[in-house]
C-alpha cells in the first residue's frame, strides 16, 4: 500500500445496522476525490456482528482498507487515538459511523486543508437533534469556551480534519484520557471551521446518555483549564469573608439584644449550603486527584486484539 494522501479513521461501536449503508457512501465519495487514501475502522469491543462486517468490507477493499480490533471496549476518543497511531496520511479525518455527518462533506475538509490549514473543525448545519440536546450543547460549548479559551463553535461534531503534523503532536501525548478534538485545537497554528450538513443517524441508537454527555464535558474541563478550581478557590475566599462579618453581625446583635432563637433556621440554612459548597469542592478537587491517578498507573490506554490490513509489498 503507497503512502496515502487522506486518512479517514473511524471508530465503530455496535453498528451492525448502519455499516452496510456507510459502505455504499463513504468509498464512492472518497473514489470521487481522485486522491490516494486509506479508511481505518476501528472496531471499540462491540458486542454485535460489527467485527464480523468490518472483516468481510477489508475482504472486498484491501487495497484501502484497514481495520483494528480493540480487545474490549475503550470508548470512542481512545478509539480514535488508536486510528491516529495506525494511520498514515498527510490529512487525518474524524468520521463517526452513524450516517449524521454525510461522507460527501469529506471533500469539504480536504479542500480546506489544501487551503493550507492544519485543522478544520465543522458546524452541522440544521442539527437534527431534539431541541433539548442543541440547547444543552449550546450552553456547554459557552461553559467550554471560557473555561478553556479553546473556540470551537460544535464540540460534538466529530467529522474534522487533522495535519499530520497535528496528529503526530496527539499521539506524543501520553494523557490517559483526553478530547481530540480540543487537543488537536491547541496544537493549530492556522486552524479554521466550516459548516457541513447534518442527518438524523441512520440506523440504532446513540452511544452518549445525557449523563455521557455530561461526563465527557467535565472532563473536558478539567483536563484543560485550572479555572474550576480557581473559580471554587475565590468562591471559598468570598465566602469566607462574609462568614466573618455575619459572625461579626451576630454577636454585636447578640450584645444589644440579647440571645434569640428566630434566626436559628436561617443559620440551619446557611451550614447547610455552605456544607453543600464544600462536599462540591471536595468533588472537584477529588477530580483532577483522579486524573492523576490515572496517568500515573502507566496502565494502556487500550489493547489491540488484532488489525487486518494488506501487507506492505
Amino acid at each position: 500500500m503507497s503512502k496515502p494522501e487522506i486518512s479517514v479513521v473511524i471508530p465503530v461501536f455496535n453498528e451492525q445496522e448502519g455499516l452496510s449503508a456507510l459502505f455504499d457512501r463513504l468509498y464512492p465519495a472518497l473514489d470521487a476525490l481522485g486522491a490516494r487514501y486509506e479508511v481505518v475502522f476501528v472496531n471499540d469491543g462491540s458486542r454485535d456482528r460489527s467485527a464480523a462486517i468490518l472483516r468481510e468490507q477489508f475482504q472486498l477493499r484491501p487495497d484501502v482498507t484497514r481495520v483494528i480490533l480493540f480487545a474490549a471496549n475503550f470508548g470512542q476518543h481512545m478509539a480514535i487515538m488508536a486510528g491516529f497511531e495506525k494511520s498514515r496520511g498527510d490529512i487525518v479525518i474524524t468520521l463517526d459511523a452513524d450516517l449524521q455527518n454525510p461522507p460527501e462533506e469529506i471533500g469539504a475538509l480536504v479542500a480546506k486543508m489544501r487551503a493550507g490549514h492544519d485543522y478544520v473543525g465543522t458546524i452541522r448545519r440544521h442539527r437534527q437533534d431534539s431541541f433539548f440536546r442543541r440547547t444543552a450543547s449550546r450552553a456547554m460549548n459557552r461553559l467550554r469556551e471560557k473555561l478553556t479559551q479553546i473556540k470551537m463553535t460544535d464540540q460534538g461534531c466529530m467529522m474534522r480534519a487533522y495535519s499530520r503534523s497535528i496528529v503526530d503532536a496527539i499521539n506524543g501525548c501520553s494523557e490517559v484520557a483526553t478530547f481530540v478534538p480540543a487537543l488537536g485545537y491547541t496544537f493549530a497554528q492556522n486552524p479554521a471551521e466550516i459548516e457541513i450538513s447534518h442527518e438524523e443517524r441512520h440506523a440504532g441508537e446513540s452511544k452518549y446518555s445525557l449523563y455521557s454527555l455530561i461526563r465527557l464535558n467535565f472532563d473536558l474541563m478539567t483536563s484543560f483549564s485550572l479555572v474550576p478550581l480557581q473559580w471554587f478557590s475565590m468562591t471559598g475566599i468570598v465566602i469566607s469573608a462574609l462568614s466573618v462579618l455575619f459572625v461579626i453581625y451576630l454577636a454585636v446583635r447578640r450584645l444589644i439584644i440579647g440571645p434569640e432563637a428566630e434566626g436559628l433556621f436561617t443559620l440551619f440554612g446557611i451550614a447547610f449550603f455552605l456544607i453543600g459548597l464544600t462536599l462540591f469542592g471536595v468533588g472537584l478537587l477529588g477530580e483532577y486527584i483522579g486524573r492523576i491517578y490515572q496517568q500515573v498507573r502507566h496502565r494502556p490506554r487500550y489493547l489491540i486484539e488484532a488489525m487486518l490490513e494488506k501487507p506492505v509489498e
